[in-house]
C-alpha cells in the first residue's frame, strides 16, 4: 500500500460514517473491476431480498408506470 493511501485511511477513520460507507461502495467497484467479481453491500443485499420478496407477492409496478420510466430512459 502506497504511504499516501496509509495516510488518507488513517484520516477516514474521523469522517462520518456516511462518507466512510460512501468510499468503500467506490473501492467495491473498483475492486469489482479487478477481480470480475462485485461484492454486494448489507443495503444492496437487503434490497435484492426485499425485490425478491415483492415479486413473490406479485407486487409489481403499474404497466403506465412502467412506459414513463421506459420514456423518460429512451430519451436520455
Amino acid at each position: 500500500m502506497t504511504q499516501g493511501t496509509k495516510r488518507l485511511l488513517q484520516r477516514v477513520e474521523a469522517w462520518p460514517a456516511e462518507d466512510q460507507e460512501e468510499l468503500a461502495s467506490v473501492a467495491r467497484e473498483i475492486e469489482s473491476r479487478r477481480t470480475g467479481i462485485y461484492a454486494l453491500s448489507d443495503e444492496e443485499r437487503a434490497a435484492i431480498r426485499q425485490g425478491i420478496v415483492a415479486a413473490e407477492e406479485g407486487s409489481f409496478a403499474p404497466e403506465n408506470e412502467m412506459e414513463e420510466f421506459y420514456k423518460l430512459h429512451r430519451e436520455a
